[in-house]
């Protein structure tokens, strides 16, 4: 803005100090302080203003973008719906074949069979049965191999620690 220094500074401030004098000097810098804060609020209130309107403007051109794209998906979006296709696939299928007939009823006893179907009949398979598994038995242990036999008379037998009399000696 202005290219203000200390020496421009001090420059006007003696020149000020001259002209109007030492009496006036703080009333007219009051006076000018004021003043100077007006424009501040005032400038700080016409940048919030242009600030808010190019954030409207910006929203105002991001409506007109959805709108178009809105107005772009809605031609694409009725031939896409899978499963109104796959109805009308279904319902095609189905128009195409006769009417079923309905199962025939056993006779009673003394009464006619009933005219076989002109359909071709389905043999019926036998139904899956799934048996349970057989529990397996665990496996015997595996044999332990016994040690080389040895002649007892050979091997001492262990010895027994000694006996403590009653004054804890070792006899």
């Amino acid at each position: 803005m202005f290219d203000l220094g200390w020496g421009k500074i001090i420059i006007i401030a003696v020149i000020a100090l001259i002209v109007i004098g030492p009496k006036e000097l703080p009333a007219v810098l009051r006076t000018v302080g004021q003043w100077m804060g007006k424009i501040r609020r005032m400038a700080a209130e016409f940048q919030g203003q242009f600030q808010e309107a190019m954030r409207e403007a910006e929203m105002a051109d991001l409506k007109k973008s959805i709108d178009a794209i809105t107005d772009a998906t809605r031609g694409i979006g009725s031939g896409l719906d899978p499963i109104s296709g796959v109805s009308k696939d279904i319902e095609t299928a189905f128009a195409d074949k006769p009417a079923a007939t309905t199962p025939a009823t056993p006779p009673a006893t003394g009464e006619p069979a009933a005219a076989p179907t002109t359909e071709p009949s389905v043999a019926a398979e036998p139904p899956v049965t799934i048996e349970p598994p057989v529990p397996l038995e665990p496996a015997p242990p595996p044999p332990v191999a016994e040690p080389a036999a040895h002649n007892e008379a050979a091997t001492p037998a262990p010895t027994p620690p000694p006996a403590n009399d009653a004054g804890g000696r070792a006899a």
